[in-house]
């Protein structure tokens, strides 16, 4: 590591973020935090027990009436000097990032960027909680509706965008009125424990946010969520764990938001820019190493130019730098872990074993570091588990379709309902692609879609309600509806 590296590592906090105070945890454990791109222990952590749990939920329960009281106006502003103090320590952040995730560092600049805007929206949110005050339809009485925080919250983040997964949670509880508990991903809390430590900084009172780091999720997990003190949960990650999560969530009948798995398809029609296709399609794959749940995951291209855009796409992947991401003109970082490299070969396996052919890539490279080759398969046929699984990893692999009924009975052949992208000059078909695709997001004519100011969620297996946008804050507010007698 450089002499950069190791003194921002030796700055990020170590231990747990409980009731606005940097506390030791009860288990005796710790996590090695290891960059993937060399396998070496960046940094050891904490690791919190069901008794740190329980005491993060304390800390959050005991703040929560004054936090609530708290004036919007206040709120705000802690976010606004949040953000802006992310954005005087954006290469801090963005170079934690690298280390502890893998991607490029223009990516995680880009990050940064992505996540303060969440800090910055909410914030302006958080004075624009409006209700409704008016006659009933009756006349016999005032109708008054209003919105209240939800309460305590227990929020967890994935692994893959360490920074805006947390804000894109963390600002909106905070502009609600809301206490949370934050529990980041095990293999990334690098980013998440030096953020807690900047909201404090930004004037956050204790037991706001509090942060918990471990090793035993499930464990730990559970009594929270039980816990009928808790009002709210929050969870981004995979589908069959935020089944689970909902399960137990179902027992205190707990608000929840999941943001859940997803399986893109990208549809290029014959009429499509190609130009513009080509360069949405290397955005929207291999954003962030491909390990995105945005992640265009099947390419569904019409016959006509289905030769001439894998042609376009393998000349450009090709000529992929891939490297460790603090590396100039690396387009390419490592995956997370070498599960995701077995997952990805297996995927390219399977579809090669079905008929597909690669165009470039297809396997993993050795040496140190978890990194799988970027790669263009074509000829994917039906069936193939790439089809139907989550890639996570630089995998492009196309299909072709014959007419616009087969490209969305393609597209739709999913569980999942996440994003879907969608290239062609016709204007109507593009309304009727908007209107046919099972998909709570769709880029038409690009490849990348995410903003603070737009509702993000899915449908289906996707997940359960929006984070970001107007609809962002009222995941986290309760409604009361109030009659008022006509005066006598």
């Amino acid at each position: 590591m450089t002499v950069t590296e190791t003194a921002l590592l030796e700055g990020v906090p170590d231990r747990l973020f409980i009731g606005g105070e940097w506390v030791e945890s009860t288990s005796g454990r710790a996590i090695e935090v290891r960059d993937p791109a060399t396998g070496l222990v960046l940094k050891t952590v904490a690791d919190a027990s069901v008794a740190d749990g329980a005491r993060a939920l304390d800390a959050a329960v005991a703040a929560a009436p004054s936090w609530a009281a708290t004036p919007a106006r206040e709120r705000g502003e802690i976010l606004r000097r949040a953000f802006d103090l992310l954005q005087e320590r954006r290469e801090e952040f963005a170079l934690l990032m690298t280390l502890e995730m893998g991607k490029p560092l223009a990516e995680s600049r880009g990050e940064v960027t992505y996540g303060g805007e969440f800090l910055r929206w909410f914030g302006e949110e958080a004075v624009r909680i409006a209700g409704h005050y008016g006659p009933n339809p009756e006349g016999t009485g005032t109708m008054v509706v209003s919105h209240r925080p939800v309460g305590p919250c227990y929020l967890i983040t994935p692994w893959n965008f360490p920074l805006a997964m947390a804000t894109r949670k963390i600002a909106p509880a905070i502009a609600a009125g809301c206490t949370s508990v934050v529990k980041p991903a095990e293999l990334t809390p690098l980013t998440t424990l030096l953020f807690v430590q900047l909201l404090a900084d930004a004037g956050l009172p204790p037991g706001v946010v509090n942060v918990i780091t471990t090793s035993t999720a499930g464990d730990v997990s559970e009594p929270i969520i039980a816990d009928p003190r808790l009002r709210k949960l929050s969870f981004t990650g995979s589908t069959p764990v935020g089944v689970s999560l909902l399960r137990q969530a179902a027992g205190g009948v707990l608000r929840t938001s999941m943001e859940l798995g997803g399986n893109a398809p990208f549809v290029v029609f014959d009429d499509a820019d190609l130009d513009k296709a080509v360069e949405g399609a290397l955005l929207a794959k291999f954003r962030n190493v491909g390990e995105a749940c945005t992640a265009a995951n099947r390419f569904i291209v019409h016959e006509s130019v289905a030769e001439e855009f894998a042609e376009r796409v393998t000349a450009a992947v090709s000529e992929f730098v891939v490297g460790r991401g603090t590396d100039d003109g690396v387009r390419i970082g490592p995956l997370i872990n070498d599960e995701a490299v077995a997952k990805a070969g297996a995927l390219v396996d399977d579809a090669v074993a079905r008929g597909a052919t690669v165009r470039t890539g297809g396997a993993a490279l050795e040496g140190d570091g978890t990194f799988f080759a970027p790669t263009v398969l074509t000829g994917v046929a039906r069936g193939s588990d790439i089809l139907r699984e989550e890639i996570f990893g630089p995998v492009l692999a196309i299909s072709t379709f014959a007419d616009e009924a087969e490209a969305v009975a393609m597209a739709n052949d999913t569980q999942y309902g996440l994003v879907s992208y969608v290239f062609t000059r016709d204007l109507a078909r593009g309304q009727r692609m908007i209107d046919a695709l099972d998909t709570g997001m769709m880029g038409l004519g690009v490849g990348v879609i995410s903003n603070a100011a737009a509702p993000f969620g899915g449908v289906k297996q996707s997940g359960i309600g929006r984070e970001g946008g107007a609809l962002g804050i009222h995941e986290y507010l309760e409604t009361k509806y109030t009659l008022i007698a006509p005066a006598s």
